[in-house]
């Protein structure tokens, strides 16, 4: 049995030691808000936060979790950087498919929380991990700064 704080609650998960974070969080705790997308961190759509900093849950096995916290999309709204970058991403109308966009708001909470003046090339260089199909980067990036703007 492995205990893990995901979203602020404790949870007991009757896994495997090296399942990837990604399908405890998916299959067991029925969060499906973090998304598969290539399965080999190139893609970013399996963003969440590991005691803050964001990992790719697909290559990262529950054990790496175990004594940490676990945050994904579903809680992001309960912290004042998470909330700050939902207002931007609707406010921007960042969304075209949607699929990426939980990753993409996990990376950029992930970088507002440690830097809330980005710079064109801090963005970039955060987010350079998560990919949009679509092509939103210049959104993206527009609602990072709305969000550094909220934060301010």
């Amino acid at each position: 049995m492995i205990i893990l704080n995901i979203n602020g609650k404790e949870a007991q998960l009757d896994v495997s030691d090296d399942m990837p974070i990604l399908w405890a969080l998916r299959d067991v705790m029925h969060l499906t808000g973090t998304k598969f997308g290539c399965g080999m961190a190139q893609c970013g759509a399996c963003t969440v936060h590991l005691d803050g900093q964001a990992i790719r849950s697909c290559i990262t096995p529950i054990a790496a979790a175990v004594g940490k916290k676990i945050t994904t999309i579903e809680d992001v709204q309960n912290d004042k950087v998470g909330q700050a970058v939902q207002a931007a991403w609707s406010e921007v109308d960042v969304v075209q498919c949607g699929y990426c966009q939980s990753g993409q708001i996990m990376a950029a909470t992930a970088l507002l929380t440690t830097n809330q003046k980005p710079t064109d090339a801090d963005i970039d260089a955060a987010m350079s991990g998560n990919i949009c199909r679509c092509g939103t980067y210049p959104r993206i990036r527009a609602a990072i700064h709305a969000a550094a703007t909220k934060l301010a």
